[in-house]
Order: structure tokens, then C-alpha cells, then sequence
């Protein structure tokens, strides 16, 4: 089953979530256009990082969801919404979702592991459950930006099947060369296909490194961006992950009653 993704690897404006609606709106109808089966945006889209202001311009009513529901129905297409800032009753997450083609959600995520070095955990409030979600009968989870630092975490989503691993992030420029390396190493420990959209531009206190990325199963390289604000195309074969998983087979050797964390 070959599948064509589309990742929106955007400048995002500070604090003012109209404007990057506008620019999502946009792209989208333009990697419509290409025939594509998913579309995937990156972290905290429609706010950045404004996080001293996050209380006020976060979605409150599931706007933003909506507004992907509606895209995804009106092209017929699968749609890996990055992630918001979405306020419910005990505070603001940082939460990813996925819409169908059909216009139906099929998974929220909050961010499980909070990224003290911008602060965070004093503005948004960590989650508690996994990524995993079903896109058209294909295993699949999603994680956001910081998690990807974590393998015990990504390795509990490998454990259902799991093929395609959607990472959305707001990776800064100088640690770049880390998120290459641990998608790259999150593919080939966990003979899957690694979906990294990352943004590009800057906000007051970072300069974003873009470099969003496919990675196959064998943790080859199938597309790559630069830095640039653009949209990055690339296929997919799932037939791929089970013959990898056929040639070395990691899952069936594991000795989980010997691990301790």
C-alpha cells in the first residue's frame, strides 16, 4: 500500500492564530492540488510559542479543529492537524489531533513531556495518554517535538503494529542536527516509517530549523527539506516496514522481562 504525504513546513506568526488560519487555509488547498493522500503541519500552529499570552489566544471552542475538519472533508483528504493550544477547564495543552477524510477526529494527544527550556510546564499542562490512532486500517501514532528524546515512550507506541509515526515539532535551529539523528534512530530501533514536520522561521526568542523529513524503516532518507518555508511531497510503500521487520526481526527478540526503567 503506497501512500503520498504532504508536510506544510511554515512560518508561523506570533500570537496571532487569524493569520497562520489564513496561511494553513492556503496551503493546504495547495497540497490538495498534488493528490495526496495525508497533509501533516507542524507544532503549536496557529499560536508559536507566544506561551505569556497562551491562556488568551488558545482555542477554546475547537475552532481550529473545525477548521481542519472542514478542509479535510471539502478535499477528501487525512490530515495530521500538528498541534494547538487547545484551553480546557484545568488549563492548556498542547494537544495533536487527527481528522479523516470523511471530516471526523479520530485522536486528540497532549504533549506527555513538557520542554522546560521554553518554559513550558509553567503554562500548559502535561497529558497522560498515548498517541495512537488508525488511519484508514494502518497502525499509526503521533508524537509532539520534545517527546522524540524519549525511546521507551516511542517504543510502547511500536508495540500495536504501529507503521507510520508522525512527529510534529517547533524544533529549534541550533539542535537541529539532534532531530535529524533521533528520527533517523527512532525509524531504524523501531523498523517503521518516521513522518517529521518541523517549522521554519523565527519568534522573538528562537530561530526554528525546519528540516522536515520522511524516514524509512531501514532509517534511509526518502525526502528531505532545508530550512525554507515550503511544502515537502514523498511516498510511501507500507509493505516496506513488514519486509524490514521480516529481515531483522527486532520485536520477536525482545527480552522485556529483563528491561527496567
Amino acid at each position: 500500500m503506497k501512500i503520498r504525504i504532504a508536510l506544510i513546513q511554515m512560518d508561523i506568526t506570533f500570537g496571532q492564530p487569524a493569520r497562520n488560519k489564513e496561511k494553513v487555509i492556503e496551503k493546504v488547498r495547495e497540497a490538495a492540488r498534488k493528490k495526496v493522500d495525508i497533509i501533516v503541519l507542524p507544532e503549536l500552529w496557529t499560536t508559536g510559542y507566544d506561551l505569556s499570552r497562551i491562556d488568551e489566544i488558545a482555542d477554546q471552542a475547537n475552532e481550529s479543529i473545525d477548521l481542519i475538519s472542514k478542509l479535510a472533508k471539502q478535499y477528501q483528504i487525512n490530515i495530521v492537524g500538528g498541534s494547538i493550544a487547545k484551553k480546557g477547564p484545568e488549563g492548556v495543552t498542547n494537544t495533536l489531533f487527527v481528522i479523516n477524510r470523511q471530516g471526523m477526529l479520530v485522536k486528540d494527544y497532549n504533549k506527555v513531556h513538557l520542554f522546560r527550556l521554553m518554559k513550558e510546564e509553567k503554562y500548559l499542562i502535561e497529558g497522560s495518554d498515548d498517541g495512537l490512532f488508525s488511519l484508514e486500517g494502518i497502525p499509526s501514532a503521533g508524537v509532539i517535538c520534545y517527546d522524540i528524546r524519549f525511546p521507551e515512550w516511542i517504543r510502547t507506541h511500536m508495540l500495536a503494529n504501529t507503521k507510520m509515526l508522525f512527529v510534529v515539532a517547533e524544533w529549534p535551529e541550533p539542535r537541529i542536527d539532534h532531530w535529524r539523528a533521533l528520527l533517523v534512530s527512532r525509524a531504524i530501533e523501531n523498523q517503521c516509517f518516521v513522518i517529521g514536520c518541523n517549522r521554519t522561521g523565527e519568534d522573538p526568542a528562537n530561530k526554528f530549523g525546519g528540516r522536515s523529513l520522511i524516514v524509512g524503516p531501514w532509517g534511509e532518507m526518502i525526502e528531505e527539506a532545508d530550512n525554507s518555508e515550503t511544502i515537502l511531497y514523498g511516498e510511501i510503500d507500507l509493505a516496506d516496514v513488514d519486509k524490514t521487520r521480516s529481515a531483522i526481526p527486532v520485536f520477536t527478540d525482545r527480552r522485556p522481562d529483563l528491561y527496567r526503567y
